[in-house]
Formats: structure tokens, C-alpha cells, sequence
């Protein structure tokens, strides 16, 4: 970018220049190479449409799941904490072995252990998450945690997502219970058991955020 002088005021491009105003300067720049056409059809340019659409796709995905756990995310108190996620989707999408390269899903990739074990182990910036020793089992009509005996808490709270990952919608359902000395702790059955469930879990203590995490 370079600036120039001229009694005649030029806006717009002449040959391979473009010439505007910035800030009070008359500016030139040499024109990008980039091309729009080129890049959406041209087959040069397959991987790059490729990475561009899951890019995209794993960002949408990540804002959808924080989405229903946003209020406890302000309270860990990381405010990148949006990339760290982005990226962690976009490790989970790689697990997706079913789809094509560029129609590749988070959604998928949660389905596989290896997905849902990357969830669990994302941590909030520097609130305790939980070990494999804390889960969640279906019953009939409730849903038990099970909560490792290391565990304490005065207040727990209980986050139910059922994602739709293909549409970015997600439904979400919040149950605060008061800990009890019995480590299984039943909570309701909020959503059909044969679609994509995720379990976020929040355990207070002395009105402090303890451990907060996918289990």
C-alpha cells in the first residue's frame, strides 16, 4: 500500500491498481489475487472450499453446545475460552469417519467414545472438571449421576443438552439439586434417550463454583 499525490482525485481501479481514500490519504494497492469465482469453483481450490465449510461448521457447533451452558461459562472466567472450544470441535469433527471430507460433523464425531471422551476432558478455564469415576447411567424414567467419592458439594446443578448439530439448535433442560450423602443422585428424564444427549454438571460449595464439566 502506498500513498500518492494527484490534482486529479482517482477512486476505483485502473489496470492491476486500485486507488481510494483512507483516512484522509489517497491510497494505491496492487489488486489481490484472490478470485472469487476461481475459489468456488475451481478444482485448484477443493481443499481449501473443503477446510472452509467444516471451519465454519465446527464454529457454529461450538457456539451452539455453549449456548445452554453460556451463564456457567461467564463464571469461569476465560473470555477465549470460544477458541479453545472451536478447536475442540474441530478435533471431535476429525473423529466423523462416515462423511466425506468437507461434509464432516461434530455430531458424528460426539457419537464415538473417543468424541465424548474429549468433551469430558475439556476443562473451563480453572475449575476442576471431573474424572471417569463421576457419570451419568439411564433408567426408565430418570437418569442417575453417579458422583465419585472425592466429591462434596452444597449445590448441584445438572445441564441436559440434546444437540442437533446439523441445524445448530440444541434443546437444554436445568435441574438444581441439593447434595445428599447418597453418591447417586437420580434427576429427571427430560428427552428421548435415542438421540444425542450431553451432560454438563456444576458442583457448588460455600456458593463457589467447585468443578464444572462434561460428564
Amino acid at each position: 500500500m502506498a500513498t500518492y499525490e494527484s490534482l486529479i482525485k482517482i477512486k476505483g481501479s485502473v489496470g492491476d491498481l486500485v486507488f481510494y481514500s483512507l483516512n484522509g490519504k489517497n491510497v494505491v494497492r496492487k489488486k489481490s489475487g484472490f478470485n472469487k469465482n476461481a475459489f468456488k469453483k475451481s478444482p485448484s481450490y477443493e481443499k481449501v472450499r473443503q477446510n472452509s465449510s467444516e471451519f465454519g461448521h465446527c464454529s457454529k457447533a461450538g457456539k451452539t453446545i455453549r449456548s445452554c451452558i453460556e451463564h456457567y461459562i461467564k463464571q469461569a472466567g476465560e473470555p477465549l475460552l470460544y477458541q479453545r472450544f472451536a478447536k475442540l470441535m474441530t478435533v471431535i469433527k476429525d473423529l466423523d469417519t462416515v462423511s466425506e471430507r468437507g461434509k464432516r460433523t461434530v455430531q458424528k464425531g460426539l457419537i464415538t467414545e473417543e468424541g465424548i471422551k474429549l468433551l469430558k476432558e475439556f476443562k473451563f478455564e480453572k475449575k476442576e472438571n471431573f474424572s471417569d469415576e463421576t457419570f451419568v447411567c439411564e433408567e426408565k424414567e430418570s437418569m442417575i449421576l453417579n458422583l465419585s467419592d472425592n466429591l462434596s458439594a452444597d449445590e448441584i446443578a445438572m445441564i441436559t443438552i440434546q444437540p442437533d448439530l446439523e441445524i445448530y439448535s440444541a434443546e437444554y433442560s436445568e435441574e438444581k439439586l441439593l447434595m445428599k450423602k447418597d453418591k447417586e443422585i437420580r434427576f429427571k428424564k427430560h428427552f428421548q434417550d435415542d438421540k444425542l444427549l450431553l451432560y454438563f454438571l456444576v458442583l457448588r460449595k460455600d456458593e463457589e463454583i467447585s468443578h464444572m464439566g462434561f460428564v
